[in-house]
This record gives structure tokens, sequence and C-alpha cells, in this order.
């Protein structure tokens, strides 16, 4: 059995969202239901509206940036009860048997039925997955994370996604004291950095295309900003680098970035081009430098990062909005034209 809730929904690949409904299933024992009360427009919700990740389900209610309150529960949940603050991420279920869901990376779930997205995906029931662009939703509470007293809701929705992206990079490849960072990119993803990375005690530049967040750099945490529009930038900064976060999906000189790092230094794309780039290894090579990637983060660590966080006083910059603007949104987004994070205040769905 299911029963319905509002909703805003693209009904088609390319079309504006719209206001609808969508059916939640009724809850499982071991399932939570959750009042929405703000989810965070990220880039990829755009990407997989636009169909441009491969062929959508549509209609499609995109939202894995969620922040909301416990409204009722399965009877044989035990992690959460009525009325906690939860947040719902980019995945609800994985297999939970493969060695990736043992070690608490179900992002990298390699099982059957894989890891199921918050939306754009199917559950275990053969059913499409909604997000968060709606008044509730339901998820087994294994899946769902413990949002703590010290973050508002609003400024906790985009650490779901954004957050947890760049903290999972800092953290595996040792951002801290004694250790130089750069984040490529001040927008959803790269502010987050900044933050989190200057907690952490790293020392933080923001290699930007221009200098016009310069300011906003700063007072994020940043001790250093340039442009990489200015062939300068990569004269001053060669061989500098333990770590770069690359949070930009944009084509880049990848060799000119490589040779940023220092000796045995690390560059991590989180950010993911529509084309694939081209691999300068003389540039790995000559440096023992290192290439990788990183998705997201596993439940566990999605939960270190929320408490990182809260203890730090870490939100995300927001801007919160209506429903009814969430188009208007999206174009902001895709101008650059957002600083740092669009929050749905879903109240108004």
């Amino acid at each position: 059995m299911t029963h319905t809730i509002a909703a805003y929904a693209a009904p088609s690949p390319k079309a504006p969202l719209e206001p609808t409904t969508v059916p939640r299933r009724e809850l499982g024992e071991h399932d939570i239901l959750i009042d929405i009360k703000f989810a965070g427009i990220c880039h990829s919700d755009i990407h997989q509206v636009n169909a441009e990740w491969g062929v959508g389900t549509f209609p499609m209610v995109p939202g894995h940036e969620i922040a909301g309150v416990v409204a009722e529960v399965g009877s044989s949940v035990t992690r959460y009860a009525v009325g906690d603050r939860v947040g719902v991420g980019c995945f609800v279920d994985s297999c939970r048997e493969c060695a990736n869901c043992r070690a608490g990376l179900e992002q990298y779930c390699t099982g059957e039925p894989g890891t199921v997205m918050t939306y754009n995906s199917f559950g275990r029931d053969g059913n499409p997955t909604y997000g968060g662009y709606a008044e509730q939703i339901v998820v087994d509470e294994n899946y769902a994370l413990r949002i703590p007293d010290g973050i508002p809701l609003d400024t906790a929705a985009p650490l779901l996604c954004a957050g947890i992206t760049v903290y999972s990079p800092l953290t595996r490849w040792g951002a801290g004291p004694g250790k130089k960072v750069a984040v490529v990119g001040l927008g959803g993803l790269g502010h987050m950095a900044v933050k989190i990375a200057h907690a952490m005690g790293a020392e933080v530049t923001v290699l930007s295309q221009s200098l016009r967040k310069k300011d906003d750099g700063l007072r994020l945490g940043a001790d250093d900003y340039a442009a990489t529009s200015d062939p300068a930038t990569f004269e001053r900064f060669a061989n500098t680098f333990d770590l770069i976060v690359n949070t930009v999906s944009a084509e880049l000189d990848m060799g000119a970035y490589l040779g940023l790092l220092s000796t045995g230094g690390t560059m991590v794309q989180v950010g993911l081009p529509e084309r694939p780039a081209e691999l300068p290894l003389a540039a790995l090579i000559h440096g023992r430098r290192s290439l990788a990637g990183s998705l997201i983060g596993g439940i566990p660590e999605t939960q270190e990062m929320l408490d990182f966080c809260a203890a730090h006083g870490i939100g995300a910059e927001i801007e919160v909005i209506p429903a009814e603007r969430i188009n208007e949104a999206y174009s902001r987004v895709l101008a650059s034209d957002v600083r740092y994070r669009f929050v749905i205040d879903t109240a108004t769905i």
C-alpha cells in the first residue's frame, strides 16, 4: 500500500518542474516517515532532470539533500524516534552484504540491487524512488542520518551531498595541520571544502577562474585565493600543494593543475566533466603524483561529517526559496548566480 504526497516534479526530460503528487510506500518495520523541512538544490539535480547522465525515469522528483523531522516509525525501528532531527543524502538502500557495504562504503555497493539512489532509481520493490522536493519521504532507518542540534536544518540540508562529497576526500587524503590544500572552484561544493579543510587545520588556497569571490573565500576560511585565468598563478604555486580537491565539472588543463602538486601530492576529482579528460602521464610520473576520484560517502562517514560540522559550527551558505521558484533557481545555478546553495522551504510545496 502507498499514500500520496505533494511534490514538485519534472514531467519529462528538460521540462520545467511543476506541482504534482507522487506515491510514498507505507512504513515497513524498519522504515521511518520523515516530514521534510528543507531540500537543497544540487547541480546534479539539473543534470538528471535534463537527462544529461543517461535516460531518466519520469516524472522525476529530484532532491538528495534532505533535512527534516521523524513523523512516524516502523514497528522494529530502534535508531530513531518521533521528533528526531534527521537527514537523507544521495542514496536510500544498498545490498548490505558486499565487502563495500560491510565496510560502510555503501556508495560503492557491488551487490544487488546496488546503491539505490534517493531519486531517479528503483527500490527493492521495483518502484521508482522520489526525492526531497516533496512533503515527506519514507526511508529505511539504516540509511538516515542524525542531524545534531548544533546545525539548523536549513543549513544542514546541503551537507548531505555537498558536505560529504568534499569531507570524504579531505579525510581520506589527510587534510590537516601542516598540509597545503587547494580547492578548485568556489561553488556549492567548493565553499564547503574551504570551510571543512580550514576547520581541519589545513592551509587552504582557493583556485577560481577569477577573483570575483575572493572576499567570500577568505571569509569562509581560505588563507589565499588566486585566479586560474592568470598564467602567473601556475608559476607561483608550482610544486606546492599536498592535496587538490577539484570541485568543478569544467574541462581543465590537467597537466597544469597536476604541476601544482608537491612531490607525492594527490589531485582528487569530485566534479565530473561531460567528456573524458586527457591524462598527462608525465606530470604524474615526474612528481610521483596521484590523480584520484571520490564519490560522496557512506553512512558512517556521513554521520561523522555531520558531527564534525556541528562541533565546528559549520553549515552551508544558503539562499532559502519557496518551491514556486525552483525553475528560477535552476536557471541561476546554471548562471553561477548563487552563493552558495539554494534550499527549498518544503512547507511551500
